[in-house]
């Protein structure tokens, strides 16, 4: 895997926040169980799981930062 610098991890962090965010607020407009309210829906999982992720990452950066 390639190391990120925590620059490059916070702005992703800040893009995939935003894009989060849009796709909420489009969520509630599509009707349930539709194809693009699924997709909507597994896209916006994914974007969770990937902030958490990057989350995690910048908090091992910093925790170095102090050894």
């Amino acid at each position: 895997m390639e190391n990120y610098t925590k620059e490059e991890l916070e702005e992703a962090l800040r893009s995939l926040t935003s894009t989060l965010g849009k796709c909420e607020k489009v969520q509630k407009k599509l009707v349930q169980a539709t194809s693009q309210w699924t997709l909507l829906t597994r896209r916006i999982k994914s974007f969770e799981i990937s902030i958490d992720l990057i989350k995690r990452e910048i908090e091992k950066i910093q925790g170095n930062d102090y050894l």
